[in-house]
């Protein structure tokens, strides 16, 4: 099921300068991310996009989630 989610996410390069988007439409996996990290629920994101499924925001976070286990983190943690 993870290979169909990530299969929903597009790189195209004349759509949103090439970032990674939902389906080809020119909703950037960063925005539903950004979305999600202020506290919007998934429902409310489709309410304010319509032509967005469930499965698309699913697909956004397994592909943030599959960008940071295969790439080094340089991220310092406040101690």
């Amino acid at each position: 099921m993870k290979n169909s989610l990530l299969d929903r996410i597009t790189i195209i390069p004349d759509v949103c300068n090439g970032k990674p988007t939902v389906r080809g439409l020119r909703i950037t996996v960063e925005t539903i991310l950004q979305y999600l990290s202020s506290g919007d629920s998934s429902e409310e994101i489709i309410n304010a996009y319509p032509f967005l499924e469930k499965l698309d925001i699913q697909a956004c976070i397994a592909f943030a989630l599959k960008n940071l286990s295969t790439s080094k983190n340089d991220i310092q943690l406040a101690s």
